[in-house]
């Protein structure tokens, strides 16, 4: 497989495979990140697939990559982060509540 091509579908997986939330609370934030991220994959394949493209896919790569920070996967307490709470002998309610500090505004 040609190089670029790889480094664009690690992209691609990259903004589709989210932690799933620990609650049915985290699923809507975790929902609308998803959303956002998959609406920028859609855009940069349609470019890359495009007969003529504008950009390389390199370019498209690079820019899909900076779309992805911009809706980090935050905002929501994830199944893994539950069960490391869980593990260090917090109840279920306080493993799942998501710090102040990283609540979403």
């Amino acid at each position: 497989m040609n190089a670029e091509i790889r480094a664009l579908l690690d992209v691609v997986l990259e903004a589709l495979d989210l932690p799933h939330p620990a609650t049915a609370g985290g699923a809507e934030v975790y929902d609308e990140i998803r959303g956002e991220r998959a609406t920028h994959v859609v855009v940069a394949l349609r470019s890359v697939l495009d007969e003529r493209p504008l950009m390389s896919i390199e370019w498209t790569t690079d820019y899909l990559r900076e779309q992805l920070a911009k809706h980090p996967a935050t905002g929501y307490v994830t199944v893994a982060q539950a069960h490391a709470e869980l593990a260090k002998g917090k109840s279920w309610s306080e493993a799942v509540t998501l710090p102040a500090e990283d609540g979403r505004a």
